[in-house]
C-alpha cells in the first residue's frame, strides 16, 4: 500500500519564546469557513556567527506567523516593521509531490511589540520619541512617557 507523497514527516512544538525580526511583507487577514479571522504575516530573523576561519557568517530564519486575538493589529504590521513576538513556535517537515524534503517554522503569536518600521511612522509603532507600542490581547498596552520616568 502506497502512502501519500505529501504526508507530514515530523512536527516539533516548543514552549513560549520571543523572537525579534522584520516583516517580509504586509500582514494579511484571512477568514476561515467558521467566520473566525486570523492575521498572517512572515518575519525574518537575522543571526550571525564566526566560523573556524574567523569569517562572519550571516543566517536568516523565516517564521510564518499567525495572530488570532484581534485583526486590528494588521494595520500596523507592514513590510519592514521591526517586531518582537511572544508565542509558541512549531517546526514542520514534509515531503512534496516530487519526494523533496521541505521544512517550515510556524509562530503562534500571543503578544506583539512594535519597535518601528523601516521608516519611523506612527502607524509602524514609533511615535517619534523612541517609544514602542505594545499590543496584547488585541489592545495597545500602556506605554511609559519619558516625562513619567523617575530619572
Amino acid at each position: 500500500m502506497k502512502k501519500e507523497v505529501n504526508k507530514m514527516v515530523s512536527q516539533l512544538k516548543f514552549k513560549n519564546m520571543n523572537i525579534i525580526g522584520r516583516l517580509t511583507k504586509d500582514a494579511q487577514i484571512s477568514t476561515l469557513p467558521d467566520d473566525k479571522q486570523v492575521v498572517n504575516f512572515s518575519v525574518a530573523v537575522n543571526d550571525s556567527y564566526r566560523n573556524k576561519q574567523g569569517e562572519r557568517v550571516q543566517l536568516t530564519e523565516y517564521f510564518n506567523c499567525a495572530y488570532w486575538i484581534s485583526t486590528n493589529v494588521a494595520k500596523v504590521l507592514t513590510k519592514g516593521a521591526l517586531v518582537e513576538l511572544t508565542g509558541r513556535v512549531s517546526a514542520q517537515a514534509w515531503l512534496n509531490k516530487e519526494g523533496k524534503a521541505n521544512a517550515a517554522l510556524h509562530f503562534h503569536t500571543s503578544q506583539i511589540k512594535l519597535h518601528g518600521g523601516r521608516n519611523t511612522e506612527t502607524a509602524a509603532g514609533d511615535n517619534g520619541n523612541g517609544q514602542t507600542k505594545m499590543v496584547k490581547n488585541g489592545k495597545p498596552a500602556n506605554t511609559v512617557q519619558d516625562d513619567d520616568l523617575p530619572f
